[in-house]
């Protein structure tokens, strides 16, 4: 029997493939990495009897990245990442462990069908799993296949069913287009972003963007929004007249007409135009027209207008709609959500698809009318030869999606349904008339058929007046001539729905990455979602995109992406060389990044006016220890000390508060110690400016507080104030926060997790003594003889906080209030006292033994 491994690309979608398959007679166990499932059975396979092992990954197993020396921003020249900087594929989420679990569950494998998502992201993660899995399976017998591809573009039966029976293969072209655009960005990215934002973050303090980040596509996409800010900006309103006349076809009834010139820009004209029609007294009709027109519906759904209508009808993020529409494919309700086509094939199921809406009170109705009366074929449009339009697959319920799932639902269905109803018909009545020599128009529509526009009301033709019936010759007392004064205005900023039809129609980045690009501009602060979802660049965004065009447009401009892309879509096709590709546009951008920097003086210029040099801004806070001159805390981001006399600037930790800590100073150094502080439920510890940013010893990183700092004798170390190993991460140690008084607590100093105990303890110390049970530092503490919780009203007990029974109803875990990148679990040796011991694999306490200090501690916890 053979053994076939088969991998989707998330555990909900490897779930509902192996129930379809399986027809729900499946066994399912947890991974090794704790993240994904595995589900078996026993089936058929290539007319042979097999063991199935249906799985998944999560995403991008590997991603792409520098080699170690390379990622340090201080020691490496940005124009090295050209050309000389090596790359490698890194695991993208290393704590998931993906490549030995593919391993271990490929491991005497005979075949493996990828289940991948269906499009050219999908494909690069195939060779990723293959890369990992092949080594481990069985080898093939003589010219036997054994990698197999399912192309699927729903999770229905029907699709799965029939991708099972017609399985193809990989696309190497189509992953290695995906592997140049990530070399590609990385390098173009990483090289510009690095320069400018030490350049800049090193003269100004108020940039307020903690990156000042640089992308192929993020640049162009930033730079539509303010071009059409400096069109505002630049916009002198004009006036100009119009003349509105009003007649009466009966006593108590009006018809306002529109004058056939639309306007005048000159005043003297138009007071000529207004003194001749005032010199007739009855308005003349000389034609009136009817005519049958057509509002087409709409065009099958694909990505992009997904997008725009989220935006625009729903106000929905670009980035949170692509999420939504993504657990909606995966928990099986649409088709795949990205797809550039809006042409079905001739044989997709339209009408199965419509039957499963026919139960929906929303639209059962339109629906079960459609079925019976028979659909009408949707509107023939772009087939882009990657997967159908967006369709709804299932029926749901508002209770089943809830809030923005349905909101998101409800609108592809309607969508849907409107595709294959009818066009909406109308009459279109035009009267002509003529008061002296001037005409004027009125147009009135009366709805004949409303077709797809009673499922999309929003469409629908707009109620108006009802003409009066007439003739032509007929004449119609004047009731009102007047000359109206307006003025042009500007236009307005850019709404998302608008900024993403700019970037298809220039060719910015993929239906998949367009969210990704304007969601960048959003974080790095260059860009503000105003109410609308209309996108108005900040100060900083502004200056960037002017500094660009000043030194090299192209930069900024949407044509030098817009080639790369097609460059990639020849690669995908296997019309063009991947390695020529990539050396060609590195080459172009290589150049234009040395004449960057050597150019940078025009966008230094620009930022100067904007933006308040780094020796103005910020307000002093502790001393400087080589000049002992006072440095200035800089709040924007990224939050920094600078000293304006040696011109040193120092970064801190982030996302917290800063304030100086008693004015003590590192005994290393001479720096005054500051204090940081995520809040009054979260964590703090102090650290020294220049020890953060460059590490005294050889064991530790940039980036380390007093809390990770291995100083032998200083009593803010974490050598004076460790207590014992972290009970939750791997490489943390709890450490005492001498500043929480008298709400002590201890936190670790890799992870959130904080330890709060001995509540209005006048003092607490940590010994330099140990536990004999758990190696963990004795804590000393003393309490006020009022306040004291301890036996016998004594005052003071020196014990250990893991297996002391005193001081066992004293101590509290809880987790900081928000998490930090700088207190992840690091890697390398612990520093400080109390190694755990009886730690299971994957980190969980073992609460069955007693003497273990990690056991001790949960068990008060529990």
């Amino acid at each position: 029997m053979k053994t076939v491994l088969m991998v989707a690309e998330k555990p909900s979608l490897a779930q509902s493939i192996a129930k379809i398959l399986s027809r729900g007679n499946m066994s399912s166990r947890k991974g090794l990495n704790g993240a994904c499932s595995v589900h078996e059975y026993t089936g058929s396979f290539v007319g042979q009897s097999a063991h199935f092992k249906m799985t998944s990954v999560c995403g991008h197993v590997m991603t792409l990245d520098f080699i170690g020396k390379y990622n340090s921003w201080d020691k490496v020249d940005p124009a090295e990442l050209f050309s000389k900087a090596p790359t490698e594929k890194k695991e993208a989420n290393p704590k998931l462990t993906m490549v030995k679990f593919l391993q271990v569950e490929g491991r005497g494998c005979d075949c493996i069908v990828l289940w991948l998502d269906c499009d050219k992201e999908g494909e690069n993660i195939c060779f990723e799993v293959l890369d990992a899995v092949l080594p481990v399976m069985n080898k093939p017998r003589g010219t036997e296949r054994t990698v197999y591809r399912a192309k699927f573009s729903s999770i229905t039966d029907t699709d799965i069913c029939n991708a099972m029976n017609h399985l193809g293969e990989p696309n190497r072209n189509e992953a290695l287009s995906v592997d140049a655009r990530q070399e590609l960005d990385l390098r173009i990215g990483c090289a510009f972003t690095r320069f400018q934002t030490k350049y800049f973050q090193g003269k100004y303090g108020n940039l307020d963007s903690s990156l000042i980040s640089f992308g192929p596509c993020q640049t162009p996409t930033l730079g539509f929004c303010v071009e059409r800010h400096d069109k505002i900006q630049s916009f002198k309103p004009e006036t100009y007249w119009v003349l509105q006349a009003k007649v009466n076809p009966e006593k108590e009834s009006s018809l306002t007409l529109d004058w056939d010139r639309v306007r005048v820009f000159d005043r003297e004209v138009a007071q000529m135009f207004l003194n001749i029609t005032k010199m007739a007294k009855e308005a003349k009709i000389e034609s009136v027209s009817k005519k049958e027109k057509v509002k087409q519906r709409p065009l099958a759904l694909n990505t992009v207008e997904m997008l725009r209508v989220a935006s625009a009808a729903l106000g929905m993020g670009p980035q949170h709609a692509m999420q939504i529409a993504e657990r909606l494919y995966t928990q099986g309700y649409i088709s795949y959500p990205r797809t550039e086509t809006t042409h079905y094939p001739e044989n997709f199921d339209l009408k199965g698809c419509l039957r499963q809406q026919a139960s929906n009170p929303y639209w059962a109705e339109t629906v079960n009318a459609l079925l019976s009366e028979g659909i009408n074929r949707p509107r023939k449009g772009h087939d882009a030869g990657d997967h159908p339009p967006i369709t709804p697959m299932r029926a749901a319920t508002e209770a089943e999606l809830g809030g923005d799932g349905w909101r998101l639902y409800e609108y592809i269905t309607r969508h849907f349904i409107a595709t294959v109803s009818a066009d909406c018909k109308y009459l279109q009545t035009t009267i002509s008339f003529s008061i002296g020599p001037e005409r004027f128009t009125c147009i009135g529509k009366v709805v004949t058929s409303p077709g797809f526009t009673e499922i999309m009301p929003w469409h629908s033709i707009p109620l108006e007046e009802s003409l009066p019936h007439c003739e032509k010759g007929d004449l119609f007392p004047i009731g009102e001539i007047k000359l109206l004064e307006k003025q042009t205005s500007p236009p307005d900023y850019l709404t998302e729905a608008e900024l993403i039809t700019l970037m298809e129609k220039h060719g910015i980045g993929t239906d998949a990455s367009i969210p990704v690009h304007i969601n960048n501009i959003c974080q790095r602060n260059y860009v503000t979602v105003e109410s609308g979802r209309r996108l108005k660049p900040t100060n900083l965004g502004i200056v960037l995109v002017h500094g660009y065009y000043k030194i090299d447009a192209e930069l900024v401009l949407p044509t030098i992406r817009s080639a790369v892309e097609k460059q990639l879509n020849l690669i995908a096709l296997g019309k063009a060389n991947y390695h020529q590709v990539l050396e060609h546009t590195l080459d172009i951008f290589k150049r234009k990044f040395h004449y960057f920097v050597d150019s940078i003086a025009g966008m230094d210029e620009l930022m100067e006016v904007s933006f308040s040099p780094l020796a103005a801004t910020g307000k002093p806070l502790s001393r400087c220890g080589k000049c002992h001159r006072f440095m200035k805390y800089i709040q924007a981001k990224p939050s920094r000390l600078h000293c304006s006399h040696c011109d040193d600037t120092y970064s801190l930790p982030q996302n917290g508060t800063i304030k100086l800590y008693k004015e003590l100073r590192c005994p290393l150094d001479d720096f005054e110690l500051v204090l940081w502080s995520s809040g009054s439920r979260g964590k703090s510890y102090p650290l020294c400016p220049y020890c953060y940013n460059h590490p005294p010893f050889r064991d530790m990183k940039k980036g380390m507080g007093c809390n990770e700092c291995t100083h032998p004798t200083c009593q803010h170390s974490l050598s004076m104030l460790g207590i014992g190993q972290c009970v939750e991460c791997e490489n943390g140690v709890l450490v005492l926060d001498s500043t929480s008084g008298p709400k002590w607590k201890m936190a670790c100093n890799k992870c959130n997790v904080v330890v709060h105990f001995f509540e209005n303890a006048h003092k607490v110390r940590v010994s330099p003594e140990t536990c004999d049970l758990c190696e963990a530092a004795l804590v000393d503490v003393d309490f006020n003889k009022a306040k004291s919780p301890l036996p016998g009203d004594e005052t003071q007990h020196s014990g250990c906080v893991f297996c002391d029974p005193v001081f066992q109803d004293l101590v509290e875990l809880k987790h900081a209030a928000m998490r930090h990148p700088m207190h992840r679990g690091g890697q390398g040796k612990r520093q400080g006292r109390g190694r755990g011991k009886g730690r299971r694999p994957g980190g969980r306490l073992n609460p069955k033994k007693p003497k273990d200090k990690m056991a001790a501690l949960a068990a008060y916890f529990v």
